[in-house]
């Protein structure tokens, strides 16, 4: 029977995904909810309750795949004891069923990093070029809103500087949402967009660039020393949305990292200590991924790999003109839908990332 080869490795136990793992980390989240000063933090709170509804969502599909497999096991053997025809052909459809389950879950395998669980905070700075360049921002922008919406994720813009005729010069986007992390982090790099300009009036065709960024929400779980001596912190009237007191008061906060000089900056939350904390939060973020990619580049190095990630290398190329076509340039996977891309269809693009990154690894 093919049911006794599938899945070729637990996807339970000691394999792709650990049952008893996912109910400790239950148990951990369900426990902190029920201590009595737990909702003294609302904002923890509301993160931890979340979290834990998307465990146990999460852990319910995987065991339930487990004792459905358990039951077709038992019920192929007696199928083939007994040599029924009938049984046999039930077998085959529901191990069909079972396989497209399993596939469908099985892609959550490929987020094993520690904060690929995570929310994310999504950075997206305009290129060279002005207008264009701003303009591409914004379009990158939608794009991620339309696709955390698809997702059922939650967005808020923590900071936005608006081009002077269109789009964005540049724009911080926290997402929240179950693997938010694990699943953005495939867009981090340089965008290319090609199309004809609907800011030239002679109709001329246009490259534009766009980096954008993507940290793990570190939260305030991880600890991370910072002293306060390499900190400058500048606050300044808020310019974004929030109502009219944003405008009169200096609620917006900027912090320079004197060591690295990586400048962070929030003016969307409603006070200027929460702004304050969400600039931590990112910049926290930031020194985090230096950190590892200084590791990562470390082990590159010693295996003969490493090559310098600049403005040049671009991730993916959106062409719009003379022919639609999106490209990711690290997987060569494309598609001819650009529209559909742009409209937040990116799961196949990440997909194939998170696969080719697994392949890297092995």
């Amino acid at each position: 029977m093919q049911s006794k080869s599938w899945p070729p490795r637990s996807p339970i136990h000691g394999g792709y995904f650990d049952l008893d793992k996912s109910k400790a980390a239950i148990d951990a989240d369900d426990w902190e909810t029920q201590q009595p000063d737990f909702w003294k933090d609302q904002e923890h709170a509301q993160r931890v309750s979340r979290r834990l509804a998307e465990r146990k969502d999460f852990y319910g599909k995987w065991a339930k795949l487990k004792a459905d497999v358990d039951d077709l096991s038992e019920y192929a053997k007696l199928a083939s004891d007994e040599s029924d025809e009938k049984a046999d052909a039930d077998v085959k459809t529901k191990l069909a069923e079972l396989t497209a389950e399993f596939s469908s879950l099985e892609f959550f395998t490929l987020m094993s990093d520690g904060y690929d669980d995570r929310d994310a905070i999504v950075a997206i700075h305009a290129g060279a070029g002005g207008t264009e360049a701003q303009d591409w921002a914004g379009m990158l922008l939608r794009m991620y809103l339309r696709y955390a919406e698809r997702k059922g994720w939650r967005t808020k813009i923590l900071d936005q500087h608006q081009g002077a005729e269109a789009g964005m010069k540049s724009v911080t986007l926290a997402v929240e949402g179950r693997y938010a992390y694990g699943y953005l982090k495939a867009e981090a790099g340089v965008h290319r967009l090609v199309r004809i300009s609907p800011f030239d009036a002679e109709q001329l065709r246009h490259t534009s660039f766009a980096l954008v960024e993507v940290l793990p929400d570190l939260g305030d779980v991880e600890e991370m020393a910072i002293d306060p001596k390499d900190l400058r912190i500048d606050t300044f009237l808020s310019s974004g949305h929030g109502g009219q007191s944003v405008q009169t008061t200096y609620s917006a906060v900027r912090i320079t990292h004197i060591p690295t000089n990586i400048v962070v900056s929030c003016q969307n939350e409603r006070s200027q200590l929460q702004n304050r904390e969400t600039a931590m939060r990112i910049l926290k973020a930031k020194l985090h991924v230096i950190t590892m990619k200084e590791r990562a580049d470390e082990k590159k190095k010693l295996r003969g790999e490493f090559q310098s990630a600049e403005w040049g290398s671009q991730i993916r190329s959106y062409v719009l003109h003379p022919y639609k076509l999106v490209k990711d340039h690290r997987t060569k996977f494309e598609v001819t839908d650009a529209l559909g891309v742009l409209e937040g269809d990116l799961d196949p693009f990440i997909e194939q990332y998170l696969r080719h990154l697994k392949k890297d690894e092995t």
